[in-house]
């Protein structure tokens, strides 16, 4: 059994980070959050010490490993994107194991000051790429590594997921702490894109605002058009009449990818992994991080096939 430390317990991610800790027989025994709306801790670890100030939580982190000979395994980080980096620098001093959400960092450079750290230290860092390990994505790349490099596949993406108001004043809707839409929302498909049809050889930005982007992507096997949004407007007709609020779809050579299903267990099976050791780290999330920060500093343009939904 290892011991896990949460930073981020009120998010809207932890649930599962908590879920997989329990599912993989392992205990916490420290969670932050700067809200104590936590009560989700109750199902799964209700005896773990809980702080809303980082530094009681660092000095109880300090005090079981120097007082009570309890060392801190894995850290589970679920902050907000532009505190990633520092929340794992403070799980490798704290001699643990990092376990970062998405987006890693915001910038590449920042990936290097972590992969030096991460030399001099004991600990690992790893990140969640929870598509990677969707049996339908694992299929579509099979398939994409065993068919004939004579042609690009033509693939339409489309993401959206409605917010309401206090999107924009939460830190999501600040760019500096969040990456702005495309990072906050798209960089694990763009993960995807690059793991499954390689190397990126064009990024144009077509459409960027608050609340929606749109571009287009051309890897080593692939053309991509992609468009993501947080606003319901642009939501298609069919879904607005069933009064859903999220709408994915992506569609290869004009058929769809099916891959609605199967994300329940996808954290636990990450944690799996990073158990075994067989986790993903830094230069396996570089690439996402180098599209999503080209999408935030590129000037709009007209290059390449533009999305659907912009026309």
């Amino acid at each position: 059994m290892k011991n896990f430390a949460l930073m981020g317990a009120a998010g809207y991610i932890a649930p599962r980070h908590l879920k997989a800790i329990k599912d993989t027989n392992n205990t916490l025994i420290a969670a932050l959050d700067k809200f104590d709306s936590v009560g989700i801790m109750d199902r799964y670890f209700p005896n773990a010490n809980f702080f809303t100030e980082f530094e009681r939580f660092d000095r109880h982190i300090e005090k079981l490993k120097r007082n009570d000979a309890i060392a801190l395994d894995y850290v589970s980080i679920c902050t907000p994107n532009y505190l990633h980096d520092s929340h794992i620098r403070m799980a490798l001093r704290s001699g643990a194991h990092a376990i970062c959400e998405k987006p890693i960092v915001l910038n590449p450079w920042n990936i290097d000051a972590l992969a030096a750290i991460e030399k001099e230290s004991q600990g690992s860092i790893n990140t969640i790429l929870q598509l990677r390990l969707h049996t339908a994505i694992i299929d579509l790349k099979k398939k994409v590594d065993a068919s004939p490099k004579n042609g690009k596949y033509e693939i339409d993406l489309t993401y959206i997921t409605s917010r309401g108001k206090w999107y924009d004043a939460s830190w999501k809707g600040e760019d500096s702490k969040s990456g702005g839409i495309a990072t906050n929302i798209g960089v694990h498909f763009y993960d995807m894109l690059s793991w499954v049809f390689g190397n990126v050889q064009e990024n144009a930005v077509h459409l960027r605002t608050p609340h929606k982007a749109a571009g287009y992507l051309e890897f080593e096997n692939a053309r991509v058009r992609w468009f993501l949004s947080i606003d319901a407007e642009d939501l298609p007709k069919e879904v607005k009449e069933k009064q859903q609020r999220t709408f994915r779809a992506i569609t290869i050579d004009q058929e769809e990818l099916e891959f609605s299903d199967g994300f329940t267990e996808l954290h636990t099976i990450s944690y799996q992994k990073i158990l075994q050791h067989q986790g993903f780290g830094l230069e396996e999330v570089r690439p996402s991080i180098e599209i999503v920060q080209d999408i935030r500093n590129s000037e709009i343009n007209n290059l390449g096939y533009k999305h659907p939904f912009l026309k």
